[in-house]
């Protein structure tokens, strides 16, 4: 693993394994995402849609 050191004392092998565990799951999360071979959305089209979302939404609990 990159940038692992030896963990202090009081930090018990739970909490480590844990950390290891977590670190895994989340660098298989991103190499899924990489891989995935549907295309990918471009940011400023998630942020349009979701400003309309809201303000729908907004809209919503003013009826």
């Amino acid at each position: 693993m990159v940038g692992t050191k030896t963990p202090a004392p009081h930090v018990s092998k739970f909490s480590t394994q844990e950390a290891d565990n977590h670190d895994r799951w989340f660098r298989a999360e991103i190499q899924a995402a990489i891989n995935d071979p549907h295309p990918s959305i471009p940011h400023d089209q998630i942020r349009t849609k979701m400003h309309t979302r809201i303000a729908e939404l907004k809209l919503d609990t003013k009826r």
